[in-house]
C-alpha cells in the first residue's frame, strides 16, 4: 500500500507545482491574462515583463513607463521574453502527458486549501489601471464582495467573488462626501461600506450602490485604519493622535449615535483588525526613533475590554525570521488566528490565537510584492491587496 500511494503523492505535488508555475510566471501582472504566442510576453529594460497587449495600451505616446517601477522606455526597445516562451511550451506537453496518464482525483483547477505549512493562490485580480496604488480592502461576509479603496478618479470598487467588478464610486473631489484620500476601508454587518480619508480627515459611509450615508468629520486628526466589531460598531484608529476610537451609527438613517476613545497613548497606530468570534482587537503600531526616519512596528492585542494581552514588536519577531520586519496588516482568520502581513519580507505569517501569542506560523511566503491589507472572508479564504503590482490576491483557506 505505501508503494502505491507514492505516485500519487507526486501527482499532486506536480499539479500544484504547475498551478504555481502559471499564477507567478505565466500570466501578465498588469492584466492577469495568460501569456500565449497571441498574447506574447514582453521584456521591457528595466527587466520586468508585461504582454504585448498591454505594451500596446501603455504605449499612447512614443514613451511607455513600466507600471511596477516607473522606468520610461519606448514600446520599440521592448523584445520577446524567450524563456518564458519556451517555458510556456515545455509546460504545455507536462499538462498533457499528466492528464492523458488518468492519474487525478482531483477536480482540473482545484487549489488545495491552507495546509499547515501554507496556503494556495487561488485568484488574483487588479493590476494597474484598474487599481491604482491600493490602500484598503474589505470582504462582504454575506455575499462574498471584496471592496477596495485605491488612488483611482473613482475611489472606491466593488468587484464579486470572481473578481469580476461591480461597482465603482466616490469620485475625488471637493463635495463634503467625496474621498480625498482614502487610507483603509470596511464592510458592515448591515451592507454598508466605511471608508477612512486621510484627505479631510474624516470617516465616510456609503451604501453599496455608492449612495453616501454618513460623513463623519471634525473628530479624528489622522483617521488610518477602520473594522467592524461584533456590535457592528466601527473601530478606528487615529494616527497622529494616538487613538482608538469606537463608533456607533444608525448607518440606514445616517446618524451617528456614539463617538468614544477608548484607547490612547498608542504610537501611531495605523493598521486594525477585529475577530468577529471573540471581539479581541489587533492593532498594528509604528514606532520612529527620534532623529531617524526608520520605523519599527508593533503588534499589539486587546481583549473585548480593551485590555492588552500581548504584544510583540520587530525586533522579537526578527529572532524568528532572518531579516527585519515590517508589519503592514493584520487580520483575524475564521479560527480566529491572528495574521500579520511583512512588506519586508513580502510575507503572511500567522501568530496563533490570542491564548498562544505570539507563537509564529508562515502561510504565505512567495508571490507577493508588498502586501499593505487583509481581509478573511466567512469561507475562510485569505484576501491580500498588494499594492506593488495594483492587485487583491485570494488565497485558499482549508483550517
Amino acid at each position: 500500500m505505501a508503494m502505491s500511494a507514492r505516485p500519487s503523492k507526486q501527482i499532486r505535488t506536480m499539479r500544484d507545482l504547475l498551478r504555481e508555475t502559471e499564477i507567478h510566471l505565466l500570466e501578465c501582472k498588469v492584466c492577469f491574462e495568460k501569456f500565449s504566442q497571441q498574447r506574447r510576453p514582453r521584456n521591457l529594460p528595466c527587466g520586468h515583463i508585461i504582454c504585448q497587449e498591454c505594451v500596446s495600451s501603455l504605449a499612447r505616446s512614443p514613451r511607455l513607463e513600466c507600471p511596477f517601477c516607473r522606468r520610461a522606455c519606448r514600446a520599440s526597445e521592448t523584445s520577446d521574453c524567450l524563456p518564458v516562451l519556451h517555458l510556456i511550451e515545455i509546460l504545455s506537453t507536462v499538462v498533457i502527458d499528466a492528464s492523458a496518464s488518468g492519474a487525478g482525483g482531483a477536480a482540473q483547477g482545484h487549489v488545495p486549501g491552507l495546509a499547515s505549512a501554507g496556503c494556495a493562490l487561488q485568484l488574483a485580480f487588479g493590476g494597474w489601471g484598474k487599481l491604482i496604488n491600493p490602500t484598503g480592502v474589505a470582504v462582504c461576509q454575506q455575499s462574498g464582495s471584496v471592496v477596495v479603496a485605491h488612488d483611482g478618479k473613482k475611489r472606491v470598487h466593488v468587484f464579486g467573488s470572481t473578481g469580476a467588478r461591480m461597482q465603482q464610486f466616490a469620485a475625488k473631489g471637493e463635495f463634503r462626501s467625496d474621498v480625498k484620500y482614502p487610507l483603509d476601508v470596511a464592510v458592515t454587518m448591515d451592507g454598508y461600506i466605511v471608508v477612512t480619508d486621510a484627505g479631510d480627515r474624516s470617516i465616510k459611509v456609503f451604501d453599496f450602490n455608492g449612495r453616501s450615508k454618513l460623513v463623519i468629520k471634525e473628530t479624528f486628526i489622522l483617521p488610518w485604519g477602520v473594522d467592524m466589531n461584533p456590535q457592528n460598531e466601527m473601530i478606528v484608529t487615529d494616527s497622529e493622535a494616538g487613538t482608538l476610537c469606537l463608533l456607533a451609527a444608525d448607518f440606514k438613517k445616517g446618524k451617528l449615535q456614539k463617538n468614544l476613545k477608548v484607547l490612547t497613548n498608542m504610537c501611531h497606530p495605523h493598521g486594525v483588525a477585529v475577530c468577529r468570534a471573540s471581539g479581541a482587537i489587533a492593532v498594528v503600531e509604528h514606532l520612529k526613533a527620534a532623529g531617524s526616519y526608520a520605523t519599527n512596528t508593533r503588534v499589539k492585542i486587546f481583549n473585548r475590554a480593551m485590555k492588552l494581552v500581548g504584544q510583540v514588536d520587530s525586533f522579537g519577531l526578527s529572532l524568528l525570521l532572518p531579516s527585519e520586519l515590517h508589519a503592514t496588516a493584520v487580520a483575524f482568520d475564521q479560527q480566529t488566528n491572528i495574521l500579520v502581513a511583512d512588506a519586508h519580507n513580502r510575507m503572511v505569517f500567522c501568530l496563533g490565537k490570542v491564548k498562544e501569542f505570539p507563537s509564529f506560523r508562515p502561510v504565505v511566503t512567495h508571490g507577493l510584492s508588498y502586501p499593505v491589507a487583509m481581509a478573511c472572508a466567512a469561507d475562510n479564504t485569505l484576501h491580500v491587496l498588494d499594492s506593488g503590482d495594483h492587485s487583491v490576491k485570494i488565497y485558499s483557506s482549508g483550517e
